[in-house]
């Protein structure tokens, strides 16, 4: 399907010179958003709607690691790159297990950095064959809803788009425009957002999404 826009990342780098470089260099491929200061980028990282982050280990104000950390405290699962001039084994150690997905050493090439961010983005979106929503069961590729109590329902394709979105972060509150970018073609407003969700519910059960009053949707059969 066609996505409404390109992958959103959200860049947190305060070298002078690199940062904008950076920043050129993956707008070619993402929407980038770019911060060269830690709290700064914490802020942006939890308000908004990202679908990869890049984030410098040093920064001013707020490091890199505690930026992952709290992220992942935050509930924000999307997949972050760290970059980093620290390259010995216990950095690297330090940064995984602070809740980075991949970890990055300066110097390095753009074609690695690209390489990595498309590889972080595509195991990021896949779900395998089959994966539990609450007590159902959900099959993407086949677009089949089972039931708890035997039954089957087949989604259409912006419905199985939907859900997969919700399911791969469960405990994560999307907000329609980030639902709308990525479950949906370009060119449909808000409101087909809230008319899936109300055909997802009507198929399965009123609780499968919940509605977050004032920020918008998360899985609700957890």
């Amino acid at each position: 399907m066609e996505r409404s826009a390109r992958l959103r990342l959200l860049l947190i780098e305060d070298d002078p010179s690199l940062g904008p470089l950076i920043e050129e260099v993956l707008s070619e491929v993402y929407d980038v958003q770019r911060h060269d200061d830690g709290r700064q980028g914490l802020i942006a990282a939890l308000d908004g709607d990202y679908d990869v982050l890049v984030v410098d280990r040093r920064l001013p104000s707020l490091d890199g690691l505690s930026i992952v950390e709290a992220l992942r405290r935050g509930r924000i699962s999307a997949p972050i790159l760290l970059l980093t001039a620290l390259g010995s084994l216990g950095d690297r150690v330090d940064g995984l297990d602070a809740g980075a997905d991949d970890y990055l050493v300066k110097p390095f090439e753009f074609d690695e950095l690209l390489a990595r961010l498309r590889a972080l983005t595509r195991s990021f979106d896949t779900l395998g064959a089959s994966f539990p929503v609450g007590d159902w069961s959900f099959s993407p590729d086949e677009r089949v809803l089972a039931s708890p109590y035997g039954g089957r329902v087949i989604l259409t394709d912006r419905e199985s788009d939907l859900l997969r979105v919700l399911a791969r972060e469960p405990e994560r509150t999307f907000s329609r425009e980030h639902l709308l970018r990525v479950a949906f073609p370009a060119g449909e407003k808000p409101g087909t957002v809230d008319t899936y969700v109300h055909y997802l519910r009507r198929k399965s059960e009123p609780e499968i999404v919940l509605t977050v009053r004032g920020r918008g949707y998360r899985l609700g059969a957890l």
